[in-house]
């Protein structure tokens, strides 16, 4: 069984701001992946953002400088 760790989970209003993210964050060389909402969260598009916790300022700087809209930031086990 995979052991799970805390990571930084940003959720997103459509699917239109999560490929957004995904777009900025490969350009601007940040970690992480889209994946699936989990259970324990309710976005509106089902789709979420999931990278390491230490890269959590630099993912919300980044919403910031491409003017990304997000629903929410979260810290969870998966």
């Amino acid at each position: 069984m995979r052991t799970k760790e805390a990571r930084c989970v940003i959720t997103f209003p459509s699917t239109t701001a999560a490929m957004a993210m995904e777009g900025y964050c490969e350009k601007a060389g940040l970690p992480g992946r889209l994946i699936p909402v989990p259970r324990s969260i309710t976005a509106g598009c089902g789709l979420c953002w999931s990278a390491p916790l230490e890269s959590r300022e630099a993912l919300e700087d980044g919403v910031m400088e491409a003017h990304i809209t997000i629903s929410g930031i979260y810290t969870i086990l998966l």
